[in-house]
This record gives C-alpha cells, structure tokens and sequence, in this order.
C-alpha cells in the first residue's frame, strides 16, 4: 500500500509539473501569436518623392510608434499602380503587407484595364484617410497666368494639341484631362508617366504643357522658382494652409468641374478582422494626431475624421465605386468591373 501512495504521488508530482510548464509555455505562445510580431511593409504604389509617398512616411511613422514595429514604406512604381497592387494582393492575407491606396490603383486599373488582374472587391478597406486636392499647373513660359486665360490659349493652339502630364493611363487625372478635353471640344494629348515626381520633373524642364496632379508642397517652392505655375486647384474649398490656391469655382469656363481623390488603407481580402482592426485604430490615432493632421493639411490633403467600425470603411468603398464609375461614364468608357 506504502509503494502505491508513492506511485500516485510521483505521478500527482509529474502532473502538477506538467501543469506547471504548460502554464508557462502559454503565455510565449501567446505572446509570439501577438500582431504583429514583426516589421509590417507600406506599399506606395509610386516612386520616393511624389504626393503619395510624402504621406505613406507621415503615417508609417506614426503608425510604427503605435503598433511597436517598425513599417517599412516600399516605392513600387509602374503601371498606374498596377505593380503596387499585385504585390499587396500576392502576399499572405496576415496584415503584415498593406497599401497605401487611391482611387487609382484599387477601382480604376481593375475598371478600365484589361491587363488588371484583380477586381477593387479583392481588396478590404481598412481606413479612409484623406481626400487630395488635384491641380492644373503649367509649364513656366506657357503664355497663360490664370486658369481661364489657359482655356484661351488652348483653344487658339487646337492645330498645335497641347501636352498634359499624369501619373499613367486611366488613372483619376487621365481621366479629368480627358473629360475636361470633351467638355471643352479641346484635343489634349496625354503623356503617361510612372509617378507624379517624373511627370513635375518634365513640366518643370518644359517637355510638356501641363500636369494634372494631387497637390504637393513643393509645387509652392517650384513656383516661387518660376519653374512652373499652379492655374487651379479642382476645388471649391481647401484646407487652411493651402487657402492661396485659385478655385475652378473662379473659372466662366468649368465653374463646377470639381474633383478630388480619395486615399486610405487597404489590405488583401480575407485578413484576419482583428488583425484589420489593429492596422485601423493605428492609422485613426494618427489621424487623432494634430500635428499629423497639420502636416497632411499642408500636403493638400482633406483630412477625415477616424472611424472605429469597418461597416464605415466599406460605406466609404462604395462610395468611391460609385463615384468613379459616374466619371468613367462622362468619358465615355464602360468599367469592366
């Protein structure tokens, strides 16, 4: 009888040990289960420079300081975004690769391109985050100091098209030069490039007439330079600090040719929600962020305010759909999907 109470105490001993060791081993588990774990990538569907990539890096940084992981912006340039997107979609659905989107990249290349392997469905809106304000600015020695005096000069040179600069082919400003061109009987020629620091380049050194493009600081810096000029933003109303910029509510020509274009977070479909939640509540805290707003604001950039539901990120998604869809019908095209 003594042999067996010891047997069952050894073997209460070799259990409590073992509760003991899964009890410590739990918390690890846990704790490397924890999102993230490690450096999340930014994809910025354009070049180092432009308009895009100067906010992705306002956010990243902020966004590092609240998740506790560094995030790492990646420039992937070309196609109108079409690379940008493919590499957010080809990656796992973990959270860890998430994009820096617009209008651009997840509604209009899968609606107008063919060679668009994904649909804007493929994608989930994680947080809207800003609305950009877009410009008309031209080279320095166009013969044209306002918007309307431009319009002039256009329709004057129409044996002789004029140039126009974007981001690529059907993006939002391709489409504005277009239904801008149809709604004045005006024959502009589209020149594409692969972000919005190429296509200033160009204008700056005078290989084209003009850009249509979302605002940046340095556009006010090249002006005082006089290496080109701002002739309207497509705007009725703007933020503060950008206030000195000409509204095409100003113009006798297209008073209410208004646009802006809308940006958030994006992450593959299928994301984990709370792994979705966790990227949304670190993008709304730097919306929440005076200081980050103001610098946005000064990027020519409506700030939204934070949502906390995804229901509010997916009423915004329909609603870029929508809208998107009315301007490629104004242009005469049909989405494809």
């Amino acid at each position: 009888m003594q042999h067996i109470h010891r047997r069952h105490f050894i073997r209460g001993l070799g259990a409590t040990a073992g509760l003991a060791s899964l009890s410590a081993i739990t918390p690890l588990a846990r704790a490397s289960d924890a999102f993230p774990s490690k450096p999340l990538s930014l994809i910025v569907p354009y070049p180092a420079g432009g308009a895009s990539d100067v906010a992705a890096r306002i956010f990243a940084e902020s966004m590092g300081k609240t998740l506790q992981q560094q995030v790492i912006v990646e420039n992937i340039g070309g196609g109108t975004g079409l690379l940008g997107a493919g590499k957010v979609l080809s990656a796992p659905s973990d959270g860890y690769t998430f994009f820096h989107g617009s209008a651009n990249e997840v509604f209009l290349a899968p609606m107008l391109n063919p060679a668009a392997r994904y649909k804007p469905q493929d994608f989930s809106f994680a947080c809207p985050t800003t609305e950009a304000v877009i410009v008309l600015l031209v080279k320095n020695d166009l013969p044209a100091r306002t918007y309307d005096e431009f319009i002039d000069f256009a329709k004057k040179r129409q044996d002789k098209p004029l140039t126009y600069a974007t981001v690529g082919i059907d993006s939002m400003y391709n489409l504005m030069g277009d239904a801008l061109a149809a709604q004045l009987k005006l024959p502009f020629l589209h020149v594409p490039y692969k972000g919005a620091a190429p296509a200033l380049q160009d204008v700056a050194g005078g290989q084209v007439d003009f850009a249509i493009l979302p605002y940046q600081t340095s556009f006010d810096g090249m002006q005082q330079q006089g290496r080109l000029r701002i002739l309207t933003s497509f705007s009725k109303a703007l933020p503060e600090p950008i206030r000195h910029l000409p509204l095409i509510s100003a113009s006798r020509y297209t008073p209410d040719f208004e646009h802006t274009i809308g940006g958030g977070y994006f992450v593959r479909k299928g994301t984990p929600p709370e792994r979705v939640t966790i990227l949304r509540n670190a993008v709304s805290a730097a919306l929440a962020t005076p200081a980050i707003r103001s610098k946005l604001e000064s990027e020519g950039r409506n700030v939204r305010q934070p949502i906390n539901a995804q229901s509010q990120a997916d009423e915004v998604f329909q609603q870029q759909y929508a809208r998107l869809n009315q301007l490629i019908q104004a242009v005469g095209r049909k989405a494809l999907a």
